[in-house]
C-alpha cells in the first residue's frame, strides 16, 4: 500500500543471502575477493574494460563522480530539476570543492543538445566566466524520463568539441535500461558516458551503488577521494557482495522489469491524468486534494509533487497484486 518511493522497499533475497555469505574473514576496506570482481563483473556487462568503486549512498557516486571531471574553479551542467541540484544539500559542490552547477531547463527534466548548444553558446573563453567541464544527466530522469542511446549520443556530439566529460546519473539506471530493451553499453559508454553511478539501493539493494568510470584512469585518484570523504568503508565486502549478487543472473534488471510492469498498471488506470509519459517505475499524475485525501483513507500512501499533482513510485516487489488496488482506486476517482 505504499508507493512512496522505492527506496523503502525491501531488500531483495539474493542481496540477503550474499551478505550472510560475506559474513566471513576476509581483507578490510575494498581487498576483499568480492571487491576484487567488481571491475570484471562490471566489464563483462559492459562489454568494456572499466573501473568500479562501491559507496553507500548515490549522492557520493554522484559528487565523486563530478570531483573525477570537474576542477573547483569549473562547472557542471545539468537540469534545474536534476537530483544534483534539488537533492544533494550542495554535496557536488563540496566534492569538488565549490565548483558550480549550471541549469538547464527541459521537458521531463530532460537535457536537450538544442538546449546545451544555447548554453554552451552563451559561455565566453574568458577568465571572468565559470568554464564547464561536464555535463550530467539522469536516467531515468526525475520525472520518469528515459534517454533512449540515440538521445544520449546526440547530447555528447554538442560537447565533446569542448571536452567536456558526460556524467549518467542511473539512480533508476535498471528502469531505463528495462524500458529501452538495449545492452547497457549501449546507452552508456557506446553513446559517449564517462562516468555512471549505477544504483541498487532502489532497486532491491540494503547499501550500495556502483561508480562505474568509463575512462578506468579517473578511478585513481577517486580512491583517495573516496577516503577522504568518509565512503570507505573498513568491511566494504558487504557492499561489493550485494551488487555482484544483483549483477548475478540479471537480478538487477528483473527486478527493474517488475517496478516498471507495476508502474504502467498504474498508468493505464490514470489516463487522461497522466502528467508525463510512464517509462520507468514513477507515475506522476493530477489528483485535487480531496482526491489524494480520498486514495490516502484508503490507506495508499504516496508524495504531493507540487499543487495538484502526486508521484507514484513502483518498487521492485509491488506485483499486480499489490498494485491492482490502488490502479481501481485511481480509475474509480
Amino acid at each position: 500500500m505504499r508507493f512512496f518511493s522505492d527506496n523503502a522497499a525491501p531488500v531483495c533475497q539474493p542481496v540477503l543471502d550474499a551478505m550472510l555469505a560475506a559474513n566471513t574473514l576476509d581483507t578490510a576496506y575494498d581487498g576483499d575477493r568480492w571487491s576484487k570482481r567488481l571491475d570484471g563483473a562490471m566489464s563483462d556487462l559492459f562489454e568494456t574494460q572499466v573501473a568500479c568503486l562501491w559507496v553507500p549512498t548515490g549522492t557520493a557516486a554522484n559528487a565523486l563522480a563530478l570531483a573525477a571531471m570537474v576542477p573547483p574553479h569549473g562547472a557542471t551542467i545539468c537540469h534545474a530539476e536534476a537530483h544534483i541540484q534539488v537533492d544533494e544539500c550542495g554535496a557536488p559542490e563540496f566534492f569538488t570543492h565549490g565548483a558550480k552547477l549550471l541549469l538547464v531547463e527541459g521537458d521531463g527534466a530532460k537535457l536537450t543538445p538544442a538546449a546545451l548548444a544555447e548554453t554552451l553558446g552563451n559561455i565566453r573563453d574568458d577568465v571572468h566566466q565559470v568554464q564547464p567541464h561536464a555535463v550530467s544527466i539522469t536516467n531515468a530522469t526525475e520525472y520518469g524520463r528515459v534517454y533512449t542511446p540515440a538521445e544520449v549520443a546526440a547530447i555528447a556530439e554538442v560537447i565533446r568539441p569542448r571536452g567536456l566529460g558526460l556524467h549518467m546519473d542511473g539512480a533508476r539506471f535498471a528502469n531505463a535500461v528495462a524500458h529501452l530493451g538495449c545492452s547497457p553499453a549501449d546507452v552508456t559508454w557506446r553513446a559517449g558516458v564517462d562516468a555512471l553511478s549505477f544504483g541498487f539501493v532502489k532497486n532491491g539493494g540494503m547499501g550500495a551503488e556502483a561508480l562505474v568510470f568509463f575512462k578506468p584512469e579517473l578511478a585513481a585518484a577517486t580512491r583517495y577521494r573516496r577516503k577522504r570523504a568518509g565512503h570507505l568503508l573498513s568491511k566494504g565486502r558487504f557492499l561489493a557482495a550485494q551488487i555482484l549478487a544483483m549483477l548475478e543472473n540479471d537480478v538487477w534488471l528483473d527486478n527493474a522489469r517488475a517496478a516498471n510492469a507495476g508502474a504502467q498498471l498504474l498508468a493505464q488506470a490514470a489516463g487522461e491524468r497522466l502528467v508525463q509519459p510512464v517509462e520507468a517505475n514513477e507515475v506522476f499524475l493530477r489528483l485535487t486534494a480531496h482526491e489524494a485525501a480520498g486514495l490516502r483513507a484508503q490507506g495508499f500512501d504516496f508524495y504531493d509533487w507540487g499543487a495538484g499533482e502526486a508521484r507514484l513510485v513502483t518498487a521492485w516487489d509491488q506485483g499486480a497484486d499489490v498494485v491492482a488496488p490502488l490502479a481501481q482506486a485511481i480509475a474509480a476517482l
